[in-house]
């Protein structure tokens, strides 16, 4: 198999979509421990960005014409889920550094401890980590394949 340093082996890469990529890199670091591992465009207005959290990978991307982030809409139309291993602690420094939690932290009825948030752009999010082991069955879920 190929690898690829300029392109994490997960299988989905997200590419989400900034007003300003530096203040976007510096507000997900602050608040939610994120790490930039590269930067491209013009020093000082840089037009993407490549961040990651444990072994979840998110691509910034500055706005192009046209393109609004969810705080310009008025809403969103995605979320993303980021497992971290204590996420009582990622919460607390979430609301610490500003963000609007949107949902408190909280157990699912599918085993999750997790809290929802919108970070600088509106952007959902959710951080979670696996509380217990629940068959999907068990909360009502259908399983429809392997």
């Amino acid at each position: 198999m190929v690898t690829n340093r300029s392109v994490p082996a997960d299988t989905v890469l997200p590419h989400i979509t900034y007003r300003d990529v530096a203040e976007a890199s510096g507000w997900l670091t602050a608040a939610f421990g994120f790490a930039e591992h590269y930067r491209y465009g013009p020093p000082g207005a840089p037009s993407g960005a490549q961040m990651h959290l444990g072994d979840a990978w998110v691509m910034l991307d500055s706005a192009d014409a046209g393109q609004k982030t969810p705080a310009e809409l008025g809403y969103g139309t995605q979320s993303l889920t980021v497992f971290v291993p204590d996420v009582d602690a990622h919460f607390e420094r979430a609301k610490s550094a500003g963000a609007t939690i949107v949902e408190d932290l909280h157990q699912t009825v599918y085993g999750e401890r997790q809290y929802g948030v919108r970070d600088l752009d509106g952007h959902h999010w959710l951080f979670s980590s696996h509380a217990r082991d629940v068959s999907p069955s068990e909360w009502g879920a259908t399983i429809t394949g392997s």
